[in-house]
């Protein structure tokens, strides 16, 4: 491990849902390949969820940028949170290239989320870590405006 490395060296913003109150409904992040990094994580916060919401989130997989052949990744949704304990809180999935369907050529990953019964603030990051070829910010997603 370098200690004199910067975190934005290390890791990359691919994709985000911006915050925002989302009514009940599915939200997906758009779809990046996985090919540049080791691991992919999905940072997902909520805010004040709406009375009785439900949020619930899983890590997708794809055969391209356009998510042909959607399906979900094994192992890679979370618990559903609910307005009664979960509250400002985070979550984060993590996932790894090989456990994508690669024999089926299954290269991208995005995050979808749905809100049930409520409208609720969320927002989420999908990260790229452990580069292939550094330094990560250069994946960046177009949305990333500075890096300090």
């Amino acid at each position: 491990m370098d200690i004199n490395s910067k975190v934005s060296e290390q890791v990359a913003v691919l994709a985000a849902l911006n915050p925002a109150s989302v009514a009940a409904s599915t939200v997906v992040t758009t779809w990046v390949p996985v090919a540049n990094f080791h691991s992919i994580a999905a940072i997902l916060q909520t805010g004040s969820l709406g009375a009785s919401a439900t949020v619930d989130a899983k890590l997708r997989q794809a055969t391209d940028s356009s998510g042909t052949g959607a399906k979900d990744i094994t192992g890679k949704s979370i618990t559903q949170l609910v307005k009664a304990s979960n509250d400002n809180n985070q979550v984060i999935v993590e996932c790894r290239p090989d456990d994508l369907d690669t024999a089926n050529s299954f290269a991208y990953v995005a995050l979808s989320v749905t809100v049930g019964t409520a409208a609720s603030l969320i927002s989420a990051l999908l990260l790229g870590g452990n580069t292939r070829y550094a330094p990560a910010s250069s994946l960046n997603a177009a949305s990333v405006v500075q890096v300090i």
